[in-house]
């Protein structure tokens, strides 16, 4: 069973508790403190597992939670550390919070591992609290609170190419044909309703990765059928196949049906719709009638367009070899880059786990600078990609919902003046 979708509670491990005990040996009555310091919480790890091509495992295990520190113990000794959890996910995870659906982790590209929640920190014995005034202090540090979230897992199939079009035009029967995939193959609407992966292997070419996406009818952006979720293994591939029962076996129009697929991905999303496409007239060995000008009424809609015909058989073969010749072409021009999804949830953020950690607000006035700084800005930057769009809009918000801007503008900042934060310096503009 085939599984792309899943949603799951996840925890990291509580930090031990630091202890408050006093050295106790013959002849040393009054000993110093030597509470110990408790033990740092389990990370929640996931990692890419080569082996899995499902979810399917979710469906049976939700709830994954890391080991919590010990706490610590006399005579200086440090509790153990809790049990990190590692979850293995297939390439091609995108994980979400669940409430706002915002991505946290995209599990392809060079995303093989990634420490998604960290545990707490394990507290100070009292041992750190002695002072020349205070020399027996009864009192230790908690350790850090354990991170909790809500996962939505999705599953985005990673191919190169992704074959469109409506049930029963030879998509699983082209992809049979061109690579070793072997999906069932029958003559009914809704026959694939898993995506099948294969390899094109061309001669004289690296080849690509080529995904048959499950057949997609009118309404499938807004949920009809399995829209959802066929559509959203497309969301990666660089070039779409757009297949048409060319010969019209079920009486469809060919040309009304690419229309309406194509207003489905672009109601879906149109970043998708906008994508590279080629199409492929298939089922012209089904094509008897010598007067028949089906292709050409294709060719003479789509390609004044910008959108490449080929008429192909994928029972027979004809046709298929161009075809492929053509989007390995296509591939070559868009470049290697693949689609990886940006980070727009920090869990260390939002969870409120910077709001402990401290910043200062300073005005240089030998540099002429506005100086932001403190471990909350500095671990706020570590997490923040700013040459994105999404990266930069966090980081304002961040500034903003912590005080920061009004602090500057406390200091006196006006417009164009410098900030500066370890190293990168903006232009202040309200």
């Amino acid at each position: 069973m085939f599984a792309d979708r899943a949603r799951i509670y996840v925890r990291s491990g509580k930090g031990g508790d630091g202890h408050v005990s006093f050295r106790r040996e013959k002849y040393v009555p009054n000993g110093g403190p030597d509470g110990g310091d408790g033990g740092r919480g389990g990370d929640v790890i996931f990692v890419v597992d080569e082996g899995l091509n499902t979810l399917i495992d979710f469906r049976n295990i939700r709830k994954y939670k890391a080991g919590d520190g010990e706490p610590g113990n006399k005579k200086n000794c440090r509790g153990k550390d809790g049990q990190d959890i590692t979850i293995k996910v297939p390439q091609g995870t995108v994980i979400k919070e669940a409430e706002s659906g915002k991505v946290i982790a995209d599990m392809s590209g060079d995303n093989r591992e990634i420490v998604l929640l960290r545990g707490g920190r394990g507290g100070n014995g009292n041992q750190h609290y002695a002072t020349s005034t205070m020399q027996a202090p009864k009192y230790a540090q908690p350790g850090q609170p354990a991170q909790e979230l809500e996962l939505l897992l999705e599953l985005k199939v990673i191919a190169d190419v992704g074959l469109v079009g409506f049930p029963n035009v030879g998509k699983s029967t082209l992809l049979s044909r061109v690579t070793n995939a072997r999906p069932k193959i029958a003559n009914y609407h809704f026959t694939t309703l898993n995506p099948n992966l294969g390899v094109v292997d061309l001669e004289g070419t690296g080849g690509f990765v080529i995904a048959d996406i499950p057949g997609l009818i009118e309404g499938a952006s807004e949920g009809v059928g399995l829209g959802h979720e066929f559509l959203r293994h497309i969301e990666r591939t660089k070039v779409i196949i757009h297949i048409v029962d060319a010969a019209g076996t079920e009486g469809r129009d060919p040309i009304a049906d690419i229309y309406a697929i194509n207003r489905e991905l672009d109601a879906y999303n149109p970043d998708i719709a906008k994508r590279p496409q080629v199409i492929a007239a298939n089922k012209i060995d089904a094509i008897f009638d010598p007067e028949d000008r089906s292709v050409e009424a294709i060719k003479a809609e789509f390609e004044p367009k910008g959108v490449k015909v080929y008429p192909i058989s994928a029972v027979s073969g004809e046709g298929v070899r161009e075809l492929l010749y053509h989007v390995y072409e296509m591939l070559q021009d868009i470049g290697e880059e693949p689609t990886v999804f940006e980070q727009e949830y920090f869990p260390e953020v939002q969870s409120g786990d910077l709001s402990r950690e401290p910043f200062t607000v300073e005005y240089d006035a030998e540099e002429d600078e506005y100086v932001v700084e403190g471990p909350r800005i500095e671990k706020m930057l570590g997490y923040t990609n700013l040459d994105s769009e999404k990266g930069f809009l966090f980081f304002q918000n961040f500034l903003k919902n912590n005080g920061i801007l009004e602090q500057l503008e406390g200091l006196g900042i006006k417009e164009g003046d410098t900030v500066r934060m370890y190293g990168l310096s903006f232009h202040y503009y309200k």
